[in-house]
């Protein structure tokens, strides 16, 4: 429901605005009292937390791969391949077709066809 405390307090901001109210049976949690407020939030708060510290262990493998030179990533199509894409959309054919034709995937057209995806925010 939130990963941030953030999100969380912003949620409950709207929902009481609307005057309702949370009731989380198996959890036990209810916003119409303080206790529940304050549980609901403690919650938030440490899934904000865990996110946080998944997010430091993959940022440091990753570090730890590159600095053992290891190679990240997908591999690159081959330029053949990718000329032989490019000619063929030259030509006036559809990806589905492109595809089929060279037996590859239409995901390894799309970087080719359209430019490489922009990389994710750290």
């Amino acid at each position: 429901m939130g990963r941030s405390l953030q999100q969380l307090v912003a949620l409950l901001s709207d929902l009481q605005a609307k005057r309702v109210d949370l009731y989380l049976h198996q959890q036990g949690i209810d916003t119409t009292t303080a206790a529940g407020k304050t549980m609901l939030q403690m919650c938030g708060v440490f899934a904000e937390f865990e996110r946080a510290m998944i997010r430091e262990g993959v940022r440091a493998g990753l570090e730890r791969a590159r600095a053992q030179g290891k190679i990240l990533g997908r591999p690159r199509t081959p330029e053949r391949v990718e000329e032989r894409i490019r000619a063929a959309r030259r030509q006036g054919k559809g990806i589905q077709k492109i595809a089929t034709e060279l037996g590859v995937g239409i995901s390894t057209l799309q970087p080719v066809v359209h430019g490489p995806a922009p990389s994710p925010a750290p």
